[in-house]
């Protein structure tokens, strides 16, 4: 991952732009640089070295005019490099993002339009200013503020702009900003509903999810997979092994004392013939980071929070000990397919509506955990489920055919790798399990235990009751956790809808922890 700042305004100058990339240093190690634009204003980046690793591929990049620095992946971008040059276009290093001048040149802001890319990105044209755009998910963070004269802010991180900006809101995916307003140029929830039979509908999703895998398997700096040992993280593992003419190294987590997805990762590895770290945690470990965890998320949410402990811990040994520096994950998966508690939807429509909900609000939730877990580690994120034609087609998909009607979540997603020994049959017909519930139960029960006992005797609840009701916390580990988001980000909490809570609408899901432990379909996921 790499850090993007820009800056339209006079409150800042490089001295102060340097000091604030302090606090996002891990984000961007291999170096940093300041550029005043001729207009005054100031443009950043940190850079982690993932394609064209020499300093040539240092940003912010200028072609002719305009400036730009741009946090992202554009898949096939040799390709289109190469057409770029016949068209007469001179390039200078390695690194994909360097495209970003030159298609704006051919394109404009259109070039949005056609990115098969995670990106976020800022560019500065003498003519317009700062204009921004970020990938359709939101896979790459970037908020956005204004200053107290009005000028413009943007940055990859929020608290790059605490203290500058007021009201600090994340950037809205899919969309561009210039001339102070904001444009869709792409809306996956806008899908034309294609009717399809199951067999068809799993073959486009086994064909659409390998190229998904294989594009990201391009990296000049070494690849690696977190495996959780369920389905999502199983089958990216598994096509990048079928793909790749060496073993993969794979990474689990799990708690010391009652790891339960640890011993599945086990199994996948030895399957697949990974080489594979298993790392065990302690309850310690897991308090003790807490604080550092929610200070890099910018999040109150228990869910985010929750599964964010193990994920940053294994990303941290990772970073530590080894020389990856791109790790490929499986979220997204849930919010196309379904979850535990979508088993309860009343209707295909309201499923479908449940989907398009969680795609739009997947940046302040996993697809939020997945970058600051893994880029305050120093290491780049690449999201496979989240692949644009991938999530455009099963957002199409008929939502009769992805509900739960065989007695088996995700039915689709495992029909199209039942054939061809892509994984063992335990594996692939696993039933769902939480992250933060499946690297061990006692993890978030002893937080829950450690949040009651540091309110024992004083009145939690008041201290509630002081918060807007959206987003209100209303249990010692929620209002723990609270407490800790107020003391990074002040007055900040609009940055989140609220809790990731199943749909309280819906017979059977209307409950007070978003674990889904306490759904009465949960079953034997956790063992």
């Amino acid at each position: 991952m790499c850090t993007v700042f820009a800056y339209g305004g006079r409150r800042l100058d490089e001295a102060g732009v340097l000091s604030r990339l302090e606090l996002t240093h891990r984000r961007g190690p291999d170096g940093q640089c300041v550029t005043r634009m001729p207009d005054g204003g100031l443009m950043a980046f940190q850079r982690l070295s993932i394609m064209g690793l020499d300093e040539s591929g240092m940003q912010p990049f200028c072609y002719k005019d305009w400036y730009s620095v741009t946090n992202g992946e554009l898949y096939g971008f040799r390709r289109t490099k190469e057409d770029l040059m016949r068209r007469g276009h001179v390039f200078h290093s390695g690194s994909d993002c360097e495209l970003v001048l030159h298609l704006y040149e051919e394109e404009g802001v259109d070039m949005f339009k056609v990115l098969d890319a995670e990106f976020a990105s800022v560019i500065w044209d003498p003519s317009a200013g700062f204009i921004a755009a970020r990938d359709p998910i939101g896979i790459r963070p970037l908020f956005y503020g204004h200053d107290a004269d009005g000028a413009p802010a943007f940055a990859s991180e929020a608290r790059l702009l605490i203290g500058l900006c007021d009201d600090i809101k994340p950037f809205p995916p899919g969309t561009y900003y210039r001339d102070g307003v904001f444009t869709t140029y792409c809306d996956l929830t806008k899908q034309e509903v294609r009717q399809v039979s199951e067999e068809e509908a799993a073959r486009g999703i086994r064909t659409r999810l390998v190229k998904a895998v294989e594009k990201r398997l391009d990296s000049d700096a070494p690849l690696g997979f977190l495996l959780s040992g369920g389905l999502d993280s199983s089958l990216v593992c598994a096509i990048a092994a079928k793909r790749l003419s060496k073993p993969i190294r794979t990474f689990a987590i799990g708690m010391e004392e009652d790891a339960i997805d640890a011993r599945y990762a086990r199994q996948v590895a030895s399957y697949i013939h990974s080489e594979h770290t298993e790392v065990l945690m302690t309850m310690d470990e897991v308090l003790s980071a807490l604080d550092e965890v929610i200070c890099c998320l910018a999040s109150y949410d228990i869910t985010t929070i929750r599964a964010s402990l193990g994920m940053y811990l294994l990303c941290r040994y990772i970073s530590r000990e080894t020389d990856v520096r791109v790790l490929l994950t499986g979220e997204v998966s849930d919010e196309l397919f379904g979850y535990k508690y979508t088993d309860y939807a009343p209707s295909p429509e309201a499923f479908q509506e449940e989907s398009m909900k969680r795609v739009r609000e997947l940046h302040c939730y996993d697809v939020l955990r997945a970058d600051r877990c893994i880029a305050d580690n120093s290491i780049e994120a690449r999201v496979p489920f989240g692949d644009l034609d991938f999530a455009s087609y099963v957002l199409s998909l008929d939502p009769s055919i992805k509900m739960n009607r065989h007695g088996k979540g995700k039915w689709l997603l495992r029909q199209a790798f039942k054939d061809g020994g892509w994984l063992p049959e335990s594996i692939l017909m696993r039933e769902k399990a939480a992250f933060s519930d499946a690297v061990g139960h006692s993890m978030v029960d002893n937080i829950k235990a450690h949040a009651a006992k540091l309110y024992e005797g004083t009145a939690w609840q008041e201290e509630c009751l002081k918060y807007p009701v959206q987003g209100r916390p209303y249990t010692p580990e929620s209002l723990l956790y609270r407490t800790i988001f107020e003391r990074h980000y002040p007055g900040q909490a609009g940055m989140i809808p609220g809790f990731w809570m199943p749909n309280r609408s819906w017979e059977g899901c209307d409950v007070d922890d978003p674990s889904a432990r306490v759904l009465a379909n949960y079953g034997a996921s956790g063992s």
